[in-house]
């Protein structure tokens, strides 16, 4: 045991531009592609990755600091410091519940695909961290790595029953048939903005507001290029951080964010070539060898999603709205700051969950946000403790840290919440039914699913 979980030791730590890559060429070697074809699909995954984080890293390294001198500017007096993903994510996996995460729950998703309990084989390893977190977190409420271990297979659980429910609606948009989104954080948001859009269909006034990047550049020309609108919003954000005289800081930052919009799509492009041929081959296996299965979707990265313009112009719009309500929501004491770099990420679902509608998308992932620092607000003493237990060296002047992107999560504050309330054999009855009611419901609706599509092809 000792050397399988160190072996998911090595590979978690070689970051996901590394560790996906060679995942990509297993897999497709493993589905019978041909060495070739699979390590393309493996190094083009790499190009991905690698092309997807540096346009990120440059969105981040430029927008915020202009977002913290909008900090100053609003003299915030926030004590809780958001530390971002890439520590929240090596705190997770420097814990306990981190060091067994990626075994228990690639075996409990072979269980589900055996048992026909979901349709999503989640291969986004690296993004296991969301789940050891919410683990972790649980670990130090209950003083129980066990009960740990258990809320994170119950977020799991959840993460791929609602991974197959959006995978359809998202493909519409993404045009990437076959791929689904476990992503934790960027799936509940998809699920719930499905809901709300849903609600805003029933709003008269509301419901006839309708912008997306497309319509945009077809009414506007050239003005609607989405270049042309990530050098306005730069040019906005930019004025607004260093004043109308600080031409050499915004006039970087205009084309900085025009370049984003164009670069991000570009780099998105990769991950359907490097995953069409393992996609395809998986659903003519599943075809042939099995029945009652629907479609096989592939689990991936929230990044894959992130090819669509609407999605990055309301991303550069979300940033500075992020700061403004840290200012406005009462009791809110959250200072954000590294993660601010992952609004991308944060719109890569709830854009296609509303047909491309930028109004809609914006209004929902605000109304997260706002939500969200509150979360982050009250979750920051347990992720403190976590990240304590972890050796990691709080930043000076802070004694309390946090992050915006799994930590405002709802169904993460959940499982916690309802850790600390029930406690022990309370806690672990809730997360076991909850893990099986979920599982059980979606093999249900698969099995009604291939039904149906039986009964169709038959007519």
């Amino acid at each position: 045991m000792s050397y399988i979980l160190g072996f998911f030791d090595i590979l978690s730590n070689l970051g996901a531009s590394v560790m996906m890559p060679i995942i990509i060429f297993v897999i497709a070697l493993c589905l019978g592609t041909g060495f070739g074809k699979a390590l393309k699909s493996g190094l083009t995954m790499g190009v991905a990755f690698i092309g997807i984080n540096l346009v990120i890293n440059l969105l981040g390294n430029t927008i915020g600091p202009a977002a913290q001198q909008m900090v100053e500017n609003l003299n915030l007096n926030l004590n809780i410091l958001d530390v971002g993903w890439p520590t929240a994510a090596q705190i997770a996996f420097s814990t306990k519940v981190g060091a067994i995460i990626i075994p228990v729950c690639l075996l409990v998703n072979v269980v589900m695909l055996i048992f026909n309990l979901t349709q999503t084989a989640d291969i986004d390893i690296w993004n296991f961290w969301q789940l050891a977190f919410t683990g972790s977190l649980v670990a130090i409420v209950t003083s129980s790595v066990a009960l740990g271990l258990l809320a994170a297979v119950c977020e799991f659980v959840i993460a791929l029953v609602l991974a197959d429910l959006t995978a359809d609606k998202i493909a519409k948009v993404t045009k990437m048939d076959g791929i689904s989104f476990p992503h934790t954080m960027t799936v509940v948001l998809a699920s719930i903005s499905f809901v709300v859009d849903k609600i805003i269909d029933k709003i008269p006034g509301l419901n006839k507001i309708d912008i997306n990047a497309k319509k945009m550049e077809e009414k506007l020309g050239v003005l609607g290029d989405p270049l042309i609108i990530g050098f306005v919003i730069g040019l906005v954000i930019g004025i607004l951080a260093y004043g109308i005289k600080a031409y050499d800081k915004y006039l970087l930052i205009a084309i900085t964010l025009g370049a984003t919009l164009v670069l991000i799509p570009a780099m998105a492009k990769y991950f359907g070539e490097s995953l069409t041929p393992i996609s395809e081959r998986a659903q003519v296996i599943v075809n042939k060898k099995f029945k009652n299965r629907g479609k096989i979707y592939i689990g991936m990265d929230a990044a894959v999603a992130l090819g669509n313009s609407t999605t990055i112009a309301t991303a550069l719009i979300l940033t500075p709205i992020i700061i403004l309500l840290a200012l406005i929501v009462p009791h809110n004491q959250f200072l954000p700051f590294a993660d601010l770099g992952s609004a991308p990420y944060i719109m890569a679902l709830i854009v296609p969950m509303c047909n491309e509608n930028a109004f809609r998308s914006l209004l929902i992932a605000i109304s997260m946000m706002a939500i969200g620092v509150l979360l982050s607000t009250a979750i920051a003493p347990i992720f403190t403790q976590a990240a304590l237990s972890a050796s990691y060296q709080l930043p000076e002047g802070f004694s309390l840290v946090s992050c915006i992107s799994n930590a405002s999560t709802p169904l993460n504050f959940i499982l916690v919440k309802v850790s600390e309330i029930l406690r022990s054999y309370g806690a672990a009855i809730f997360f076991a039914v909850t893990s099986l009611v979920c599982a059980i419901a979606n093999g249900i609706r698969i099995r009604k699913q291939v039904k149906k599509t039986k009964e169709v092809s038959e007519n």
